[in-house]
């Protein structure tokens, strides 16, 4: 798929963890994204890498998603202190 490719993924995965993520975050809608996008590229290679899946799998997707959020969590604990 390229980086093209994962980011482009990674900009629509950002917005559907963000639409899944419950609550306010206190983050606006483009540090959400890059969020979401950042966290979209380290599950994909991340998970590619462990071989817990191939590229162009919809597990991926799905790893991107999960990744998306939980980096998502993490920021927002960080900004809460």
């Amino acid at each position: 798929m390229g980086i093209l490719g994962t980011l482009i993924i990674g900009l629509l995965v950002g917005i559907i963890a963000r639409l899944l993520k419950p609550g306010p975050s206190g983050l606006g809608l483009i540090m959400t994204i890059i969020l979401g996008l950042a966290g979209s590229v380290a599950a994909t290679y991340g998970g590619q890498a462990l071989g817990v899946y191939q590229a162009g799998q919809p597990a991926g997707f799905i790893g991107a998603v999960v990744g998306a959020i939980v980096l998502l969590f993490i920021v927002e604990a960080l900004n809460k202190r």
